[in-house]
């Protein structure tokens, strides 16, 4: 994913190695899919709420900003989803706000933000569920190597491998080394649950992550060759022996605060740094 440049002869020449190796990273994007994962790193940071982001109107999508050392931080998440939220003159009974997750609104924010805030980095961070068989336990944290979707089967050549879209995460070996992070890949879907061809599909993505958003950042930020990564904690074993949902918020507070520490580790070891140098 990384920038591409068109040359005089009508090609195109990366611009990692080029303009933006040259420079220290300077602006970075982090898109967090749920209220719960981004506040805490709201907080770490000590971002602010843009009151007026460059969004268009009416959309519920949510920017935090703010300088960090050397960095300007954007954090964006999709925000509550507008359907389910009561009149004003009604309380909202419980649960009724709910994060905007999946892929529509990952691919929609992300698409916003590179428009808005011309990042050098994108850091996709979120949970994700886990599998055994992949030696993941919960509250690991992974860098993904690829991501690519399970529930977009198309069984006509050519079109099939458009449904898996598969993708790279811009390498960072460097990064990996200093933070001794894992790697997997990285399967998307917007079920929680996983049905058998779910399942048949995540496998021939050789997957140890599962998440609702990955793959949708991944295509976006591809199009406009934003170099990005993929920051995944493990919330719960989806091939193990408790239900999904169960699991997942039985230790979503405990594993965002694994997440949150290491997006602290990550944006510490950008800053100062070119695209390169990762």
């Amino acid at each position: 994913m990384a920038n591409l440049v068109d040359k005089s002869d009508g090609s195109e020449e990366s611009i990692v190695g080029n303009e933006a190796e040259k420079r220290p990273i300077s602006t970075v994007l982090i898109i967090i899919a749920m209220q719960t994962e981004a506040l805490p790193v709201v907080n770490k940071f000590q971002l602010r709420e843009d009151p007026h982001p460059a969004f268009p109107k009416g959309v519920p999508w949510v920017r935090y900003y703010g300088t960090y050392k050397d960095l300007q931080l954007n954090l964006v998440w999709p925000g509550k989803d507008l359907s389910l939220a009561s009149s004003d003159s009604l309380p909202p009974p419980p649960r009724a706000r709910v994060d905007s997750v999946g892929t529509v609104s990952a691919s929609l924010v992300t698409y916003a933000s590179i428009q808005a805030l011309k990042p050098d980095l994108i850091i996709n961070a979120g949970t994700a569920g886990g599998f055994k068989a992949k030696e993941a336990s919960v509250g690991d944290v992974f860098l993904a190597t690829d991501v690519a979707f399970h529930d977009r089967r198309i069984p006509i050549p050519v079109f099939d491998l458009y449904g898996v879209g598969l993708r790279q995460a811009f390498s960072t070996p460097n990064l990996l080394k200093e933070l001794n992070l894992k790697l997997g890949k990285l399967s998307t879907g917007d079920s929680l649950d996983m049905s058998p061809k779910d399942e048949a599909s995540i496998t021939a993505n050789d997957a140890t992550l599962k998440d609702m958003e990955g793959a949708a950042v991944a295509y976006v930020a591809d199009l406009f060759k934003v170099p990005t990564i993929f920051v995944k904690a493990v919330t719960d074993i989806v091939d193990g022996e408790k239900p999904t949902a169960e699991e997942f918020l039985q230790n979503l507070a405990a594993v965002t605060a694994a997440l949150d520490q290491t997006v602290e580790q990550v944006v510490d070891f950008i800053s100062g740094k070119r695209l390169s140098e990762l």
